[in-house]
């Protein structure tokens, strides 16, 4: 499946968990600045992420400014 093709729901959890992985501690890494989050998701944009729910979740995360929405 590729565009369109793949149900609504899974474009947009593809993006949602991407922000979530990169916004959340792991044991081999901090969390991401916002910063390096919103440049990953304009660079997957339109092949890694559905472009409308990439650019969404950009104007999230920039509406974001306490960064109070991560993990």
């Amino acid at each position: 499946m590729a565009g369109q093709d793949i149900p609504e729901i899974a474009r947009i959890i593809a993006v949602a968990d991407a922000y979530d992985a990169m916004t959340s501690n792991r044991s081999y890494r901090e969390l991401m600045p916002q910063e390096k989050v919103k440049e990953e998701i304009r660079k997957g944009k339109g092949t890694q992420f559905d472009p409308v729910f990439a650019d969404i979740m950009l104007a999230l995360i920039e509406a974001d400014k306490g960064y109070c929405m991560h993990g």
